[in-house]
């Protein structure tokens, strides 16, 4: 009997847990290069899922996507060891990524499964500074 109840908790807290898991929000998923030539470049999606993080000892000069009809989507100069590109600079749907690092080109896939809403950050956004006069003191004293 105690192996029946035992067996009934462990049940319902692999239910549970699968639960929790299968309910994150996950906006994007990374499809890497397992190529060897491709082991210097790190490339992986943060915590969120929102930002794909590209970093590597030798400099990454260019990220490119391609579309269907071989064209480029999007094309981002890098020009560093590491970036962040946000994915929600990319549409809904399957993007091939080629990472250039002179002479290698490391193609990798990103699926973006559902829009990502834009953040609101400080160059999103306009900012409105106004600016203040100097107060009197309260002596009566006037410059």
């Amino acid at each position: 009997m105690k192996n029946l109840v035992r067996i009934c908790i462990l049940i319902i807290l692999v239910c549970l847990l699968s639960f929790t898991l299968n309910a994150q929000e996950s906006y994007a998923k990374l499809e890497q290069n397992k190529n060897i030539q491709a082991k210097d470049l790190i490339h992986k999606l943060n915590k969120t899922k929102d930002t794909l993080i590209l970093q590597s000892d030798t400099k990454i000069n260019y990220l490119y996507s391609i579309n269907k009809d071989y064209g480029r989507d999007y094309d981002f100069y890098v020009d560093a060891n590491y970036y962040e590109l946000p994915l929600n600079k990319l549409k809904k749907g399957k993007h091939v990524l080629v990472a250039v690092q002179s002479p290698k080109r490391i193609v990798f896939v990103v699926k973006i499964l559902k829009d990502i809403p834009k953040s609101n950050t400080l160059s999103d956004s306009k900012i409105e500074v106004v600016a203040l006069e100097p107060e009197e003191s309260s002596s009566g004293s006037t410059h």
